[in-house]
């Protein structure tokens, strides 16, 4: 009821704001219409008054909704290049703490350092929906970046002000079951990013039932947009495979008798706020919710995807562990999977480099080799259990070769695995992952000693 009267609240005030953007006379030489967003940002970063601020504000992002993708570029070129900070100022802010070092001239030098840009940010997003507005700008920027490197100066200023107001103050956990609104549920079966939801009937499956729990965070300035959601599913025992938690036909187990809570989809919504976590503050506080309601909860574990271990089947690191080009050969052919005999003899091979890929397999910056390990291992949860076929669709079987994996969230040993992973960069894992790892150890030994 609070969150429907805020959000209630927040539209009404954005449509008395874009009532008052057309009785503001504009400022000399902008009624011209032809005008580019780039000046009309210089006008908004002059000062002048909080109205005529506002309506400028919106006029430069809706300019910016118009402008192609190669103007878009432009103007992020403009950004980097002329909206850094004010050197003669910074200057002199500088010479005048080295002649007086103090707390006022401290200030005043850290606020000369602050780019130009980012105060733009701050005034555009006074305008109604700014907000939404800027987290669909960044989504363009994140494009453009790739091929403009010169962009990411522009990029730090907005995810660094996206990252201020979204933090988890501001962030509102709903929970979603048949009863949300359909526009609402419309986004959850559009956002699902982990396990396709094909129709409503799916989705019904997904959060109608006793034994089923979706949860999402959402925040004030994106009235009924997601920013990221999970999935639960209640179960007696640690699942090893999707396939029975998704089946159309099953027994609906009692939520009260339940002892185990599997996360086993967890999906970011907005593209333009990639990068600012979420999902850490998500799981805790579902696993909070959870517990109070449903105190006969012991175990929280996921039942997740493997999304990088094929690509890097194909590193040389792989290859030290014994990774010839006959197995990937054999992986490119999904139908392996559904020969008991080929897949019996996969599994002999792949399981232990599984292991070994989990507990030392590294990207270019040193951190754990699969994204989703990235993510739940910095959360502080413990690698469990590495499951054989676990997803047999399509995707699973081209990026990971049908495995899936549960990690482990121990509230008494979060904070301990966290620390280890994030100081040292260990890989906290079950001693059955580790006795899986050991046999890949001979081979990786052979392989080390015919290369001397």
């Amino acid at each position: 009821m609070a969150n429907a009267y805020f959000s209630d609240l927040l539209s009404t005030i954005a449509d008395r704001g874009r009532a008052l953007l057309g009785r503001i006379e504009w400022p000399t030489g902008l009624a011209n219409k032809s005008v580019d967003v780039a000046e009309i940002c210089d006008a908004l970063l002059s000062g002048r008054g909080e109205a005529s601020g506002v309506a400028m504000a919106q006029e430069a992002l809706d300019r910016y909704r118009g402008l192609a993708d190669d103007q878009k570029v432009e103007f992020f070129n403009a950004l980097a290049s002329k909206y850094g900070p004010d050197h003669d100022a910074l200057r002199r802010a500088f010479d005048a703490w080295r002649d007086n070092p103090s707390e006022a001239t401290e200030t005043d030098l850290h606020f000369q350092t602050e780019p130009r840009r980012q105060e733009l940010f701050r005034r555009l997003n006074r305008a109604p929906g700014g907000t939404s507005a800027l987290v669909n700008m960044r989504e363009d920027l994140l494009d453009f970046r790739r091929s403009n490197p010169n962009h990411a100066v522009v990029d730090r200023c907005l995810s660094h002000l996206l990252a201020s107001w979204f933090n988890r103050g501001f962030l509102i956990l709903r929970r979603i079951d048949w009863s949300t609104p359909a526009n609402v549920l419309e986004k959850i079966i559009k956002y699902e990013a982990v396990h396709e939801i094909r129709d409503w009937n799916d989705l019904r499956r997904r959060i109608d039932p006793a034994d089923r729990r979706c949860y999402a965070f959402f925040h004030p300035a994106l009235v009924d947009e997601p920013l990221i959601f999970v999935e639960v599913a209640l179960t007696d025992a640690t699942p090893a495979a999707i396939a029975p938690l998704l089946a159309e036909t099953r027994d609906i187990a009692a939520p009260e008798k339940a002892r185990t809570a599997v996360f086993y989809s967890i999906s970011n919504c907005q593209r333009g706020l990639a990068g600012i976590s979420f999902g850490n503050f998500l799981i805790k506080q579902v696993v909070e919710e959870l517990s109070r309601e449903l105190p006969a909860l012991e175990t929280f574990v996921t039942l997740s995807p493997v999304p990088n271990f094929v690509s890097w089947l194909r590193t040389p690191a792989a290859a030290e562990a014994g990774v010839d080009s006959s197995l990937l050969e054999t992986l490119e052919d999904p139908a392996w999977a559904a020969d008991p005999g080929r897949a019996d003899a996969l599994r002999k091979q792949i399981e232990p480099l599984a292991a070994e890929y989990y507990l030392r397999g590294r990207d270019k910056g040193g951190r754990a080799a699969d994204s989703v390990a990235r993510f739940h291992l910095g959360n502080g949860a413990r690698l469990e259990r590495i499951n054989w076929l676990g997803d047999t669709s399509p995707r699973a079987l081209r990026d990971g070769a049908g495995l899936m994996v549960n990690y482990l969230y121990d509230r008494n040993s979060i904070e301990a695995n966290h620390e280890a992973y994030a100081n040292l960069g260990m890989v906290v894992a079950s001693g059955a992952v580790k006795r899986m790892a050991k046999a890949a150890k001979p081979r990786l030994q052979l392989s080390m000693a015919s290369s001397n």
